[in-house]
């Protein structure tokens, strides 16, 4: 592992040596230890306990995560069709850190602005439990396509996907939101160790860009929150440029805002939050920053088993006062009312309307479509948050739930629908063993015959229990309905 520390950048290891003084001996020798594999769970399907009696490879726990463990790197969760059925995410352990301090209850109207490809956003979206809303969004469409598929994997069902600039969600936001995630793009120096290629970047931009790109971003995400709301900026590099530097900016610009304590989140989390040992505070002495910076935390590889990372938990004053005069109020956007409603309990064909009646959380359709819950676009059928207001001229690729497509009178129940499942939701599911072909023959999206009683049409495929998808019976054989973009390669 030598390789990785010799390859670092002079400059680097020089400007950290400077800061760390005599921890840098430290802080060099955890480059040439391998880096640590984390997992998280996915608390919408199933507890941490339930995870850990079903988990078909070895694992640890993480100890300031309640739901993140890690995982030998040996070894290839993402090869296995738990991971295909949405029970984890794929993560670092330490960028699992910022999501679990956020502080989100159901019906939070909560923001992730810079979200690809959804590690923190299916966090936020799992605390939410269906109730709120959850707008997340990156300003990279290609980026935000993966965001979509892993909102719409983990069972997500009161998102908004957006690909939009922060400076035009901030004119269509103004106060919006009771929480703010900003995971900030930055020089990526604290994964190094476990992405090298990240040093060449590191190389061309300097800290200097994202310095200058990141005090842009945070204001405009503070012209979005709340008064009384609470924003976290997190980054995954050691810069104080872009860490306490940008903070500073912050409070600077913004006087309503507020570094504060970051407080654990949901009540199986008291016993972690910054109670672990491995946690360091800020360091404003290293910008000439005001002394609540030292509130903020930092994240060492050669303190905690993780990579580096910087996270700031803020609050805006209840008055507010950072939204800018110009900034009109609600633009872009307008309520769904009855009119609209009535317009979609029209449009929804006998198909669907039969289809999703026989989904316990859709029995009571009407009452969906009367209560403005059931939007229609192009023949898309969705279900839309609770409180949704219909977003103009801003770049959308989801609007809560796609529940599917009605085609010539026929409707096509949707992945997404399949993954926001229980099995017990539907009547008619086929089983398929993780530990057996026969699931991963379905991920590749092929035919199968299939031993089953039920009768011809849909079925909700599972594995050990786990929705995977849709299948059409046919005199037991199961016509693959798969989403081909999502196939087991």
């Amino acid at each position: 592992m030598d390789g990785v520390y010799m390859d670092l950048p002079k400059k680097f290891k020089d400007r950290m040596e400077s800061l760390l003084g005599e921890e840098y001996r430290d802080f060099a020798d955890s480059y040439r230890k391998p880096h640590f594999g984390g997992l998280r769970v996915n608390t919408l399907k199933l507890s941490p306990g339930e995870f850990e009696h079903l988990c078909p490879f070895s694992i640890r726990k993480i100890p300031w995560i309640y739901n993140g463990y890690y995982y030998d790197i040996n070894e290839q969760p993402a090869r296995h069709p738990y991971y295909h059925a949405g029970l984890y995410y794929i993560q670092e352990p330490s960028a699992m850190t910022p999501a679990s301090l956020l502080p989100v209850n159901p019906q939070d109207m909560v923001l992730d602005l810079c979200a690809a490809p959804g590690g923190k956003s299916t966090e936020l979206g799992a605390r939410l439990r269906g109730e709120g809303m959850l707008v997340t969004n990156d300003i990279s469409s290609s980026r935000a396509k993966a965001l979509l598929k892993n909102i719409e994997l983990f069972g997500i069902t009161n998102a908004l996907v957006l690909s939009e600039s922060p400076n035009r969600l901030a004119d269509h936001f103004p106060e919006a939101f009771d929480k703010i995630l900003v995971d900030a793009p930055c020089s990526g120096e604290g994964m190094f160790r476990k992405s090298p290629a990240i040093m060449k970047n590191w190389e061309q931009y300097g800290v200097e860009y994202y310095s200058r790109l990141q005090k842009e971003i945070i204001v405009f995400a503070a012209k979005m929150l709340k008064p009384g709301g609470m924003m976290l900026y997190s980054t995954c590099t050691f810069s104080p440029e872009e860490n306490e530097g940008t903070i500073a900016y912050l409070l600077s610009r913004c006087p309503d805002m507020h570094v504060i304590d970051a407080i654990p989140g949901p009540d199986e989390q008291r016993a972690s939050g910054l109670s672990f040992i491995g946690f360091d505070n800020g360091k404003p002495e290293w910008v000439d920053g005001p002394g609540e910076l030292r509130r903020c935390i930092r994240l060492w590889p050669h303190k905690i088993d993780g990579e580096g990372h910087f996270i700031a938990l803020l609050k805006k004053d209840s008055k507010g006062g950072t939204v800018d005069p110009d900034i009109k109020d609600g633009a872009g956007l307008r309520d769904t009312g009855s009119a609209a409603a009535g317009k979609s309990k029209a449009l929804l064909s006998d198909e669907a309307v039969g289809f999703l009646s026989a989904l316990v959380p859709f029995r009571d359709i009407d009452s969906l479509v009367k209560r403005g819950r059931i939007l229609i676009q192009n023949e898309r059928v969705y279900l839309v948050p609770e409180g949704y207001r219909e977003i103009k001229g801003l770049r959308t690729l989801r609007q809560g739930l796609l529940l599917g497509e009605m085609k010539k009178n026929r409707f096509e129940p949707s992945q997404a629908l399949a993954m926001a499942l229980k099995a017990s939701d539907y009547p008619y599911v086929i089983d398929l063993s993780a530990e057996r072909t026969e699931s991963i023959s379905y991920l590749k999206c092929e035919t199968l015959s299939v031993d089953s009683d039920n009768p011809n049409g849909w079925q909700l495929v599972t594995t050990d229990g786990f929705p995977l998808g849709w299948g059409k019976l046919n005199n037991k054989t199961l016509k693959n309905m798969y989403l081909p973009g999502w196939r087991w390669m």
